[in-house]
């Protein structure tokens, strides 16, 4: 039967369209809320990740550069330091990482040297903690820069051109080395933070102002007595 209207006789009402109500979920929020905590755990994995490796003994760490050579285990006798001798030494390792040296450092206090230094004072330099940057003379200007932006001000580092270079660039701590084609390796943060006076044999105490300043590549014997550490 056909629904009339009342009251009017105006004729049968038009018939009502029934509304859909759709149950289906909305999937944009889920895969939003989905995303958000994936993210979330990668960063409390990454931060975990992080955490576990900052823990791990910094000869662990050391050890884990790729490239790194360890003088420490290739060679303990090199690395058991406090042995001073005046003049030239020649050492087997170019640039040197530990061995006889001069009883006097090399200035370490964040020093950029434009020219060569004595090999002599450069390696008393690394048993008290330094890190030591050597670069080809040849390397463009614009790396160097980028070297010395790492060293100077920074108590602990020193740099300086070094003749006969294998490779653009060598990183030296006490015992340790790595050679790099470019100031843009990221290898190099890693050294420095895991090295620097950490790798030093005489403690962290262990002077780095007070040194030579001097350049050239002949030991300086002048006679002037340095602190004794």
């Amino acid at each position: 039967p056909t629904a009339t209207r009342s009251g009017g006789g105006k004729g049968p009402r038009k018939p009502i369209t029934p509304v859909k109500v759709s149950h289906g979920r909305a999937k944009g929020p889920i895969v939003l809320f989905a995303v958000v905590g994936l993210v979330a755990v990668g960063i409390i994995g990454f931060g975990a990740w992080a955490a576990f490796q900052g823990s791990k003994p910094w000869e662990e760490r050391a050890d884990a550069i790729s490239g790194i050579v360890d003088y420490r285990k290739k060679d303990p006798e090199l690395v058991k330091g406090s042995n001073h001798q005046p003049g030239p030494i020649k050492y087997t390792i170019s640039p040197p990482v530990a061995g006889p040296h001069n009883q006097a450092w090399q200035n370490c206090m964040g020093d950029v040297y434009t020219e060569p230094i004595a090999n002599e004072h450069a390696v008393h330099s690394l048993e008290h903690g330094s890190i030591w940057i050597t670069y080809r003379p040849d390397l463009p200007a614009d790396q160097v820069a980028k070297l010395a932006g790492k060293v100077q001000g920074n108590e602990k580092m020193l740099m300086s051109p070094y003749e006969g270079l294998d490779k653009p660039i060598s990183l030296q701590a006490w015992g340790y080395q790595l050679k790099l084609d470019n100031a843009d390796d990221s290898r190099i943060d890693e050294f420095i933070k895991t090295l620097r006076v950490n790798a030093s044999i005489e403690g962290p105490t262990a002077l780095c102002n007070q040194g030579i300043t001097a350049t050239g590549t002949t030991p300086h014997d002048s006679g002037v007595q340095m602190p004794t550490q």
